[in-house]
């Protein structure tokens, strides 16, 4: 079997583009100032032009929405402020017919407060058979007043919150790695493994192709729940030891599920949120009978410089290849701040120049992306969103000393010229966070009519991925390139050439020029690559 034949018969998450809808913040459908289920199917067009092979839909399951509906209280259903569950099936098979796949969220790591489980394990009192499902247990010093352990949470301040028992009495303390309102489940119990087993079942059932695991990392904790210390983050290649992330009992489970997903037709599959301190860390989650994909955050983090970014390729490369799996890419998410904004700091013009330029360059690597809504749009951090509209959590739990990720979340411009932007039905005045007048410009109408747009750059750009053998899963090889620049080439006669410099380099010519993010300069046999431009060239 040739190379090319190889990689058409691989699963198709391996070369797949994949595009992530922040769910609140797509398209709103009936006029509430919310994305929702039909404001994503009402835009399935959109997305088949735009050219991706799968989406991924954040949250939707009832939910207090805390924590933007990562705080689930109902993993088996929909909650009204996104639609029903017959709203979700007509999504799936008009995405079906679209040939676009779904990913949906799970978030196993905890659920809602408001979960009935939570609520029956407050009732039951300590020792109780309900609290097994979570983890409680009594504090520490005189009458229990301190904390079991030193714990922080994720989104600032302890990780631990006391309860009042049933009897009206100072009691037990849960474990909440992120707000007090999610509570970490206990996922040594069997009935919590089950339960989740059968919710994979369940959506497996109505079509979804694959998940998105939230906080993949964090299922297990170490037993008798040691203290973490004084650092509690993780840092990249460093061998931070926390107790309660990337404990190696975590593969049990993914095994299991890896069972699931293998029982159904349509090459099913997850991908992992794993913040881990090494790539070869990553690996294991990625061994042929457990997950089928990690997300890249070395990548998404590096700074843009040639010498950061090439490390973490290899990095990456290296990593998955131990273990036959495929790399991921990706630049923004709902976590992080928009790369537009992480490349160009407070010059707008420059981020948006380099967003194009990596746009190519990721595009170009061997695996699989994930793109996140707007950034086809060119859309930079709002980061001057008023106080009183911030809803993530971590702007309270912080102290209001971190305004949180509101500010990559703020609604996507459709057309107008006046907010919201089209974001819903007709007549519809309203956004649940509000959109910048500035983004006038940036709208999906106004970039349609405009063939040097970032949108129309997108567009083209996928186009030329789907019918080049050359890219999706493969090799790579790295050419001889001079400082500042990053050049390779995917087999058959393709090359990728970056230039991250500031200024204009001179390359030879390596063939026709396929596509640039920026007009590129060329005389007889050079090529002048202006600074912070990508372009691709079909090899003559």
């Amino acid at each position: 079997m040739t190379d090319e034949a190889s990689r058409t018969a691989r699963p198709w998450w391996r070369s797949a583009v994949f595009y992530e809808i922040y769910i609140r913040s797509f398209a709103d459908g009936n006029g509430d100032g919310v994305g929702d289920l039909i404001g994503i199917r009402s835009r399935l067009p959109y997305l088949a032009e735009l050219g991706v092979d799968a989406i991924w839909i954040t949250p939707f399951y009832p939910s207090p929405m805390a924590d933007g509906g990562y705080d689930v209280a109902d993993y088996r259903g929909v909650d009204p402020l996104f639609g029903t569950l017959a709203d979700f099936d007509r999504l799936v098979q008009d995405a079906h017919d679209l040939d676009i796949r779904v990913m949906i969220d799970i978030v196993p790591n905890h659920t809602s407060a408001r979960h009935p489980w939570f609520q029956a394990a407050l009732a039951a009192g300590p020792g109780s058979r309900e609290r097994e499902r979570y983890i409680f247990r009594p504090g520490r010093g005189p009458g229990g007043t301190l904390p079991p352990n030193d714990w922080k949470s994720v989104f600032g301040g302890p990780a631990w919150t006391r309860v009042t028992e049933p009897d009206g009495r100072p009691g037990e303390w849960y474990l909440h790695l992120f707000d007090r309102s999610q509570p970490d489940l206990n996922w040594r119990d069997p009935e919590v493994r089950r339960e989740f087993e059968s919710i994979l079942r369940f959506w497996l059932d109505r079509g979804v192709d694959g998940f998105r695991i939230d906080v993949a990392h964090g299922l297990i904790k170490k037993p008798h729940l040691p203290d973490a210390g004084p650092v509690q983050h993780i840092e990249e290649d460093v061998d931070t030891d926390l107790p309660y992330w990337d404990e190696d009992e975590v593969h049990d489970i993914y095994r299991e599920w890896r069972k699931i997903l293998d029982s159904y037709p349509g090459d099913r599959m997850a991908i992992a949120e794993a913040w881990v301190t090494k790539p070869d860390r990553l690996a294991l989650y990625l061994r042929r009978d457990e997950l089928h994909q990690a997300f890249n955050f070395g990548y998404l983090l590096a700074p843009w410089r040639a010498d950061r970014l090439r490390a973490e390729i290899d990095k990456s490369l290296a990593a998955t290849a131990q273990v036959d799996a495929t790399t991921t890419w990706v630049l923004s998410n709902h976590d992080v701040v928009r790369h537009v904004t992480r490349y160009g700091a407070d010059d707008l013009a420059l981020g948006e120049r380099r967003a194009r330029a990596a746009l190519l360059l990721t595009l170009a690597l061997p695996g699989s992306v994930y793109l996140y809504q707007g950034e086809e749009l060119g859309l930079p951090e709002v980061t001057d969103l008023p106080v009183e509209v911030l809803q993530d959590p971590i702007w309270e739990r912080s102290g209001h000393t971190r305004r949180g990720r509101d500010g990559c979340r703020v609604p996507i411009p459709w057309a107008g010229s006046v907010p919201p932007f089209g974001f819903g039905p007709d007549g519809s005045t309203r956004s649940w966070l509000p959109i910048p007048v500035s983004w006038r410009d940036r709208t999906v109408e106004k970039q349609l009519k405009d063939p040097s747009s970032m949108l129309a750059l997108y567009r083209t750009a996928l186009r030329v991925r789907r019918t080049q053998p050359a890219l999706g899963d493969g090799p790579l090889r790295w050419l001889d390139s001079p400082p500042n620049t990053l050049v390779f080439a995917r087999d058959p006669g393709f090359v990728c050439t970056v230039n991250l410099g500031r200024d204009e380099v001179k390359l030879p010519e390596y063939g026709q020029l396929v596509l640039a993010s920026a007009p590129v300069p060329q005389h007889d046999d050079e090529v002048w690559l202006p600074p912070d431009t990508a372009a691709w060239w079909r090899a003559r």
